[in-house]
């Protein structure tokens, strides 16, 4: 019951939040929750990048298998690090009172953060981290200012720099576009590579907030199919019972 209740208040305090007014425009996600193979890759990326600070204590690794069509084996081993039950939540490792010594605050659980912040607000933070020597982890976000949070995709994505750009028009009374990100250090994967990996991981988190979604989506079909057939089945039987009348 707790669980229910802290998730609906984290829901809604952060609803107000995915406004995200006074910061940048928000970059469109594109998740797609009919792919599993989508959801797969992006379930890898979580356990691998997310999971060693965050957990996802609403998500069981066996809902997960049974959701994304995975085997046990598969589950054992690549998924799960951080226990042997294949019945067990997502949980971390890391004790909160670490991450809180380490990163001045204790990393919140991301099971409905999706639900929270909304699918756009997850891919322009994790696609916007750039360099800030200010800042204890050397990064900054455009998104999140000021995060705790370090730059944990930094390899893949690269390093990035803010540069200040101009709108065109400016030079004659335009109005200035903000700041713009430019990769200073190329990672392991290109930019649309790596975008890919950014969307592939927040429809999985976008699934860990409402896994139903799945189950909707299955039944969704057949109930539309459905009343396609009921349709035409009365359309047959009405024109058979007003066929005579004239």
């Amino acid at each position: 019951m707790m669980r229910l209740v802290f998730a609906a208040v984290l829901v809604t305090l952060g609803l107000a939040a995915s406004a995200n007014e006074g910061g940048p425009e928000l970059l469109e996600s594109h998740v797609n929750l009919d792919s599993k193979n989508n959801l797969q890759r992006g379930a890898r990326t979580f356990v691998n990048y997310c999971v060693s600070c965050h957990s996802a204590s609403f998500m069981r690794y066996s809902r997960v298998m049974e959701d994304l069509g995975l085997s046990k084996e598969a589950v054992e081993k690549n998924l799960m690090f951080t226990t042997d039950k294949i019945g067990n939540p997502m949980q971390v490792a890391m004790r909160p009172a670490d991450g809180e010594a380490w990163f001045g605050v204790a990393p919140p659980d991301l099971s409905v953060v999706a639900r929270a912040r909304g699918a756009d607000w997850l891919y322009s933070f994790l696609m916007s981290f750039y360099l800030d020597p200010k800042r204890p982890t050397g990064v900054n976000n455009l998104y999140f200012p000021e995060t705790a949070m370090p730059a944990v995709l930094s390899a893949l994505q690269g390093v990035q720099r803010k540069v200040e750009h101009q709108a065109e028009g400016e030079a004659h009374g335009g109005h200035h576009a903000g700041p713009a990100l430019e990769l200073a250090v190329p990672g392991s994967q290109t930019p649309e590579e790596y975008a890919n990996t950014v969307r592939d991981l927040v429809s999985f988190m976008v699934y860990l907030g409402e896994p139903a979604k799945l189950v909707r989506y299955k039944v969704g079909f057949w109930v539309i199919a459905f009343l396609f057939v009921l349709f035409i089945a009365c359309y047959l039987m009405n024109k058979e019972y007003w066929k005579d009348v004239h």
